[in-house]
Order: structure tokens, then sequence, then C-alpha cells
């Protein structure tokens, strides 16, 4: 793993993409380069840019995400894509870092607490699969702009309890400036079980993705949360 201080770029200076260069600047990490898509299309200068950093966090839209990650793998720089809705390029992209031996970690979501309410389901998906009798239904709500639905966050959950043996039905919500909600009911003849994490502040997010960074800096290949997870922080 890297040493010294750290050096990070953002691609996407959205909402997302502020919250992470605030926290970087509390946490000592250092920005040395800010992308929105008027910068990226400068290729040149965004490889010389993103050539300054060790790893680079993209929060921007899903029809730039592929894009971006080229870029940052032309430039020599790991990336954590926090962006969703583009998943369906994945294998493309899990290539992509293979050819060019770099690293990529992808999350449709950063909280840590959503990492064990996955893991959680992964347990409830298997055991869920011996019995009968037991409907499940995944229920997500977030702010009215967002893009994607079902989110990323409701289909990995939805992936984790594959265990059930059946497609677990989704029922998205948009609404107000809900950051995130995500709640698995289990629904028996007489009884229920509700998983839910409910993401408080977009800065949960923001801590997640630099956590992430920080914790790719050195390494090769593709990572999720489940990686970061396991291996605790830096």
């Amino acid at each position: 793993m890297s040493s010294g201080s750290p050096r990070i770029a953002l691609l996407g200076m959205g909402r997302m993409g502020r919250e992470v260069e605030r926290l970087a600047g509390e946490r000592g990490v250092a920005v040395v380069a800010r992308l929105d898509q008027e910068e990226v299309a400068d290729r040149p200068a965004a490889l010389a840019a993103l050539g300054e950093a060790e790893v680079a966090i993209d929060f921007s839209l899903p029809q730039s995400a592929v894009g971006n990650v080229a870029l940052c793998l032309e430039a020599g720089c790991s990336v954590v894509v926090g962006t969703t809705g583009w998943y369906d390029r994945l294998d493309e992209v899990r290539e992509m870092v293979r050819a060019r031996d770099g690293a990529l970690l992808w999350a449709p979501n950063f909280s840590m607490g959503v990492a064990l309410l996955k893991a959680i389901c992964e347990h409830a998906g298997d055991l869920l699969g011996r019995v009968e009798d037991f409907d499940v239904h995944l229920t997500e709500t977030h702010h009215a702009a967002k893009k994607d639905a079902p989110s990323g966050t409701a289909l990995l959950l939805e992936g984790a309890l594959r265990g059930i043996g059946r497609q677990v039905p989704i029922t998205s919500i948009r609404t107000g400036h809900v950051p995130g909600r995500h709640e698995v009911c289990i629904d028996g003849p007489y009884e229920q079980i509700v998983l839910s994490h409910e993401a408080r502040d977009r800065r949960v997010f923001a801590a997640g993705a630099l956590q992430a960074a920080l914790w790719l800096r050195g390494r090769k290949g593709v990572f999720t949360m489940d990686d970061v997870l396991a291996g605790g922080s830096e």
C-alpha cells in the first residue's frame, strides 16, 4: 500500500463531488484535480491532471462513468466509482481494468452500514431458501432527482438474497430530498421481519468513498465494498 500524504482527483463536481471535497479537506487528503464534463472533454489536460493523483473518485453521470474509468486507467490512476446506472457494462469495464493492470473499486452505495446489511441479507437468503411460506419484498426511497430506478443498492441487496431461489420484487419511490432508505420485508403468515437502512446525511457516502479511495491505494484489481469491509480501513 502507498504511504505519504494521499492525493485524490474528483470526477463530477455535483453534490457528492463537493461533499467528498469538503470531507477530504477536513481529513488532510489533498484534492489535486477537480474534473467536470468540460474538463474531461479536454483529454490531454485531463490525463495530465489525473496523472498527479493516486486515486480518482467518480460521482458523475451514468453515461460518463465508463469513459471516465478508461480515462483514469490511461492516466495510471486508480478509480473509485460511486456513479450508478452503468452496470450493464461492468464485464467490459472489468476486462478493461485487467488489461491495463489497473485498480477499480465500484459500489452502488459506500455506506458501511449498507455493506453490513448486504452481508445480513446473504445469510437471510440462504436460510429462507430452506423454509416455506415467507415472502420477501424490497422497498427503496430516494430523492426526486435520482436518475436510476431501482437503485443500485436495491439491486445489490436483491442479489444478496439470491439464496431464496426466486426473484425479489422491488418498489422504487422518488420523492423530496431523501438521501436513501432501503427496507427488506420478510413476511410470514403470522409474523414479519423488517431489515432497513436509512442514510441520514449524504456525508455517509462521501466518507465511505474516501475510505475506499485510501484503501485502494497501491492495490491492483477490481474490488467492491465487501473487500473494504473484510480488509478494514487503512
